[in-house]
């Protein structure tokens, strides 16, 4: 079988193929500024000796059980050099680099080499477009990482007094956002025991249907968990839109600044606030 003398090759020649595959990943151009050459030297030695061990138990197909600990070093690999920065091109470049050094040992050992050969190219080509698929998930994953901490960021409550908070909402709003908004401002309303929540909206560009309704759930679930809701920032053309869109906002009061809305609040906690002589 081709797989049982690409497994002995692969045995047999592990070191010479070591060695000649480092030079091919330095010679490649490795990011040596984003991973230290130690490591490397590690993650290859690991790789290799896998591969040797799935080629020889389970022939060439990656899909098989006995490849999972290569499909796993694969993928944590692929990750890893996500996360530290490295390029797609890069991190394929790992895998296809093996491809020269073992060709060469394939012709020099090898009864059988243009098939031999054949078989090690499918196998390193699968192998490589694993390692990007888990590359590109692991992207993925990290954007995802930084979207959720930015949107926390730009939704932070403050307390403005004691049993008035305030959540000043900037640029869209989506069912994502939205959630994130709920969460935060629920838990803040646990913490402090507040009574009233100003929803500023001076920062949304926009207000259609769907961002009316968001704000709504917002509302009803303060309100499930006893604070009042004032919404601020209300423009005369976000007022003119929710109109013509007939959404309806129940009793929740509107006001069209945070300062109005601010001022409200204090009155309904009977807080009155009196200058200070001479001002």
């Amino acid at each position: 079988m081709l797989s049982s003398a690409l497994a002995t090759i692969l045995k047999d020649k592990q070191s010479e193929i070591l060695d000649q595959w480092l030079t091919a990943q330095r010679q490649a151009g490795i990011r040596f500024d984003l991973i230290d050459e130690r490591a490397v030297e590690t993650d290859s030695q690991e790789l290799l000796k896998t591969l040797t061990r799935a080629v020889s138990e389970e022939g060439t197909d990656i899909l098989e059980a006995g490849w999972k600990p290569v499909r796993v070093l694969l993928e944590r690999l692929s990750q890893t050099q996500g996360r530290l920065g490295f390029k797609p091109s890069e991190t394929a470049t790992f895998v296809l680099s093996l491809k020269e050094p073992l060709f060469t040992q394939i012709q020099a050992a090898s009864g059988d080499p243009l098939a031999d050969i054949w078989t090690a190219t499918r196998l390193l080509d699968q192998l490589g477009l694993f390692s990007m698929e888990c590359f590109m998930s692991s992207r993925e994953q990290v954007i995802r990482e930084q979207q959720e901490s930015m949107l926390e960021l730009s939704t932070p409550v403050v307390e403005l007094w004691k049993g008035v908070l305030a959540i000043p909402l900037i640029g869209s709003l989506d069912s994502n956002r939205t959630q994130i908004v709920m969460e935060a401002l629920l838990e803040k309303i646990v913490e402090t025991e507040s009574d009233i929540a100003i929803i500023d909206i001076t920062g949304v560009p926009t207000v259609d249907t769907m961002v009316a309704q968001h704000l709504i759930k917002t509302i009803t679930a303060a309100k499930l968990m006893g604070a009042k809701c004032i919404i601020s920032g209300i423009r005369p053309q976000i007022a003119a839109t929710i109109v013509h869109l007939g959404v309806e906002l129940g009793d929740v009061v509107t006001k069209s600044s945070l300062a109005d809305a601010f001022q409200l609040a204090l009155r309904e906690l009977q807080v009155r606030i009196v200058s200070a002589p001479g001002r």
